[in-house]
């Protein structure tokens, strides 16, 4: 049985979910978002707390149990206080900059890489190195900061390219160099 299924999710001041069939809609105040739930898994508001519970009992249910809360407590995070990745450019020449909503990357091709962020994802950049992806969906925010870093991954010999913050690069040593 899922330990993570259990867990009533509190409803934070400011936010409003409804529960329409198998849906989950949360309004707060960086959007809405809605999650499809299974029919497997039940979902009720019991006293400001979002309650799931297991509709059959089988292997597949109990799988759906945990991933489900998950994804409504996410979307009830997400609508509160945003999801955010920061991801850091690094390498000569190679910088970052805001053309109205588009990103605008220099990372050593022959022409500039523009990024157009989704609906509900916004893009800033500090410090023209450092770039930060906002929204109100977690998968959303995942997938736009990775598409950003695919534009130039970082390298194992120098570790020029777009990591995330924090994000450690094995580097080789390269040639023995002369003797």
């Amino acid at each position: 049985m899922s330990r993570i299924g259990k867990k009533p999710i509190e409803i934070p001041q400011g936010v409003e979910v409804k529960i329409d069939g198998h849906n989950v809609i949360v309004k707060g105040p960086h959007g809405t978002e809605t999650v499809h739930v299974r029919p497997e898994i039940e979902v009720k508001i019991e006293d400001n707390h979002i309650v799931l519970s297991k509709v059959g009992d089988s292997r597949e249910t109990d799988a759906l149990y945990g991933l489900s809360r998950t994804l409504v407590a996410n979307a009830v995070h997400g609508v509160k206080e945003q999801f955010e990745k920061k991801l850091e450019i690094q390498g000569v020449g190679y910088r970052a900059n805001m053309e109205g909503k588009n990103l605008n990357l220099s990372l050593g091709y022959s022409h500039p890489v523009i990024v157009e962020p989704p609906e509900g994802i916004t893009i800033s950049v500090e410090a023209n190195t450092k770039i930060s992806v906002k929204g109100s969906n977690k998968q959303t925010v995942g997938d736009v900061a990775a598409f950003i870093r695919s534009k130039r991954p970082p390298e194992v010999y120098k570790g020029k390219g777009v990591r995330y913050e924090g994000e450690h690069i094995r580097r080789k040593a390269g040639k023995a160099g002369k003797k």
